[in-house]
């Protein structure tokens, strides 16, 4: 059986897509996102069927969110946007989706073999 598709989800920027005063409180903003990403893991995500790997990557005040059964929360070093790509390059031939509208980013992994997608396919 293929490994299911790795979905990387850019915390940092799907959180900053909304205006919602996730600036108050980072990590809280990065929890409400990780239990948001959970049902994806069996459901799957529009035109991606699940099961679903799904890695939340965050960085700076988020760090140290743990992880939940359906996701799970790497805690980036240094740059969230490098570790991205560092997970991105390990999937290798694994099929894999990055959540992010970073352009740079985008580019990043999809240089790698990535698909990209917005954070609206993860939070409408």
């Amino acid at each position: 059986m293929n490994a299911p598709l790795l979905v990387i989800v850019d915390a940092a920027n799907v959180v900053g897509s909304v205006p919602d005063g996730w600036w108050r409180d980072r990590r809280g903003a990065a929890e409400r996102l990780r239990d948001l990403l959970v049902p994806y893991a069996d459901e799957g995500l529009p035109d991606f069927p699940g099961p679903l790997e799904v890695v939340l990557v965050v960085e700076g005040a988020a760090r140290g969110v743990p992880s939940v059964a359906g996701v799970r929360v790497e805690s980036a070093p240094g740059s969230g946007d490098d570790r991205i790509v560092e997970l991105a390059a390990e999937a290798g031939e694994r099929r894999c989706l990055v959540v992010t509208a970073d352009r740079e980013l985008r580019s990043r992994v999809g240089a790698l073999g990535a698909e990209v997608t917005g954070p609206r396919t993860v939070r409408p």
